[in-house]
């Protein structure tokens, strides 16, 4: 007998959705932010639907000067994209382009205890933005339906409150928010200062010989990795007590992929001044590329420009279907009745 039942083919399982962002500081991104994020963000734009930003309103939490914060804005987006994403395959834009984030940061900040904005911020003397920017991160988070948000392990606090605010939303009204969870780059590394490696690379630092950035030359690279903090020992081998070694290794090895074991053999027998040189001219090989094609973007400031109001346009669509479904859920008007 004829089987007549209509049976379904197997639909392609859905793509997860990704979103991370950094902020257009000056001098734009570090090899620290490179190794531990960018560099992986271009690697998981075929595997997950992605959507990357510049969240120039977190950078304004703290003073800044309108003409370096639209330049800074300008160089980290186009920073981003020499970095590998690629606007067609991802939803690259800057955060003030849609407003549906500042929008939906306020309605969590309704849902947003004063108790757990206390705990994410030591400083004394701050000013509401800079106490309410969890929220803000949360919307940020939250709009695109998020699985997975790209976090180092000292950034997970901020996840939580973003997963603890769309649980109080989805239990007060029911299913509105995918619940993000972290993902933790298996490739990623955790770049130390050069001057002082117990504690991270950071754009702040005001030692200028601590800090590589992405359009540092590469003499400038080099002459950062000579002068490099180690210690008074002469042997290249990861072990507890050579921050200045381990850090040198790990930065290394997250270029070349070679394990501690092959560093220790490639450069047995020899001194620390070839280790960092080394170091320095891979370091500096690997962001030539990206220097040249940030040189090639920036000379041609309508084709960025035509890519960040694509990208907003893409990221305003799908965020405005959360945004009104938020609006629906907590007994907002229409905008057309």
């Amino acid at each position: 007998m004829e089987n007549n039942m209509n049976i379904p083919e197997n639909k392609p399982e859905r793509k997860k959705v990704i979103f991370s962002g950094i902020q257009p500081t000056s001098g734009a991104f570090t090899l620290g932010n490179y190794l531990g994020a960018v560099k992986n963000w271009g690697l998981l734009q075929d595997e997950y639907n992605c959507a990357y930003c510049i969240v120039n309103q977190h950078a304004i939490t703290v003073r800044q000067d309108p003409k370096e914060l639209k330049s800074n804005t300008l160089s980290a987006y186009a920073l981003m994209l020499a970095c590998g994403i690629d606007p067609k395959k991802s939803i690259a834009f800057i955060q003030s382009h849609v407003s549906t984030h500042a929008e939906l940061a306020w309605v969590l900040n309704c849902y947003t205890q004063f108790g757990e904005l206390s705990r994410m911020t030591q400083f004394k003397d701050i000013n509401a933005g800079l106490f309410t920017y969890p929220s803000l991160m949360a919307a940020d988070i939250l709009l695109y339906q998020t699985d997975l948000v790209p976090v180092g392990i000292d950034q997970k606090q901020h996840l939580e409150l973003s997963r603890d605010i769309a649980v109080r939303f989805n239990g007060l009204y029911g299913n509105t928010f995918r619940i993000p969870d972290a993902y933790i780059p298996k490739t990623s590394a955790k770049i130390m200062s050069l001057a002082d490696p117990t504690k991270k690379m950071s754009k702040s630092d005001e030692n200028v010989k601590a800090t590589v950035f992405l359009l540092d030359s590469k003499d400038s690279i080099i002459k950062k990795f000579k002068s490099a903090v180690t210690d008074s020992e002469m042997e290249v081998v990861y072990r507890e007590g050579k921050d200045g070694i381990n850090n040198l290794m790990s930065i290394y090895s997250a270029i070349t992929k070679k394990s501690y074991e092959e560093i220790q053999r490639e450069f047995e027998g020899k001194g620390y001044g070839d280790f960092k040189t080394a170091v320095g001219e891979t370091v500096a090989e690997e962001l030539r590329p990206i220097r040249e094609e940030y040189d090639r973007l920036m000379a041609d400031k309508a084709y960025l420009e035509s890519c960040y109001r694509d990208g907003a346009q893409k990221a305003r669509t799908i965020s405005q279907r959360t945004l009104d479904k938020v609006y629906k859920k907590i007994g907002f008007l229409p905008a057309s009745l």
